[in-house]
C-alpha cells in the first residue's frame, strides 16, 4: 500500500481560529475605513486583501498587542503606498485636467470633435502645433520619456530596460514634462479665450 505524503500546515489550528475571529470582528469596519479614503471599490478591496495578508504573515512571527490599532495603521500605510504608486500623469490629464471644470483647459472636446467645422480644424491644428513646440522646448530626457510612454505606449519597465534608467526616474521625468506641457497648453487656452 502507498504511503500518503502529508504536508504540515504552516499555521497552527489556534492561529487559524484567531485570524478568523479577527477578520470577522474587524472586516467590515476596516473595509469601511479604507473605502472612505480611496476612489473606487476595487482599490479598497485590494488594500483590504493586502492588510489581511500582512496580518496572517505577521501574527505567527511576532505578537500583536493592539490588533485594532495595528490593522488600521497597516491599512493607512497601504492606502498611502497606493497613492504613491498612482498612475503617472498622462496625455488625457493634459487634455482635461481633473479639478479644472470651469477655469482650466478642456481640449478633449475640440480634439475628439469629428465635424469638419473650420474653427474646430483650426483649433486642432493650433493645439498640435503648440504641443509639438512645447515638446521641443523640453530637456531631451523628459521629451523622450513622454513620447515613448504616452505617444508610443511603451511601458516604463521597457523604457527602463532600453535606457538603463530606474523606473521612478522615468516617471519623474514624464511628470515634469506633463507639468510643463500643461502650462504651455494653458497659455494657449487663455489666448483662445481672451481673443
Amino acid at each position: 500500500m502507498e504511503e500518503l505524503l502529508t504536508i504540515p500546515p504552516v499555521m497552527s489550528q489556534s492561529s487559524r481560529k484567531n485570524i478568523t475571529t479577527v477578520i470577522s470582528q474587524f472586516g467590515k469596519r476596516l473595509l469601511g475605513f479604507i473605502r472612505q479614503r480611496v476612489s473606487n471599490e476595487a482599490d479598497a478591496e485590494d488594500i483590504l486583501q493586502d492588510v489581511w495578508y500582512q496580518f496572517t504573515t505577521t501574527v505567527d512571527t511576532e505578537p500583536i498587542e493592539q490588533v485594532s490599532s495595528w490593522l488600521f495603521t497597516v491599512a493607512r500605510n497601504k492606502i498611502t503606498d497606493r497613492y504613491r504608486k498612482k498612475k503617472p500623469e498622462s496625455l488625457e490629464n493634459l487634455l482635461n485636467p481633473e479639478g479644472e471644470e470651469d477655469g482650466g483647459p478642456n481640449f478633449s472636446a475640440i480634439l475628439f470633435d469629428n465635424s469638419n467645422n473650420p474653427e474646430t480644424v483650426y483649433l486642432k491644428n493650433l493645439f498640435w502645433k503648440t504641443l509639438q513646440e512645447a515638446l521641443e522646448e523640453l530637456p531631451e530626457e523628459q521629451k523622450s520619456v513622454f513620447v515613448w510612454n504616452e505617444l508610443g505606449d511603451i511601458p516604463f519597465a521597457e523604457i527602463a530596460t532600453l535606457t538603463g534608467e530606474k523606473v521612478n526616474t522615468l516617471i519623474s521625468r514624464k511628470r515634469y514634462a506633463v507639468l510643463y506641457l500643461r502650462e504651455r497648453l494653458l497659455d494657449l487656452y487663455n489666448e483662445i479665450i481672451n481673443h
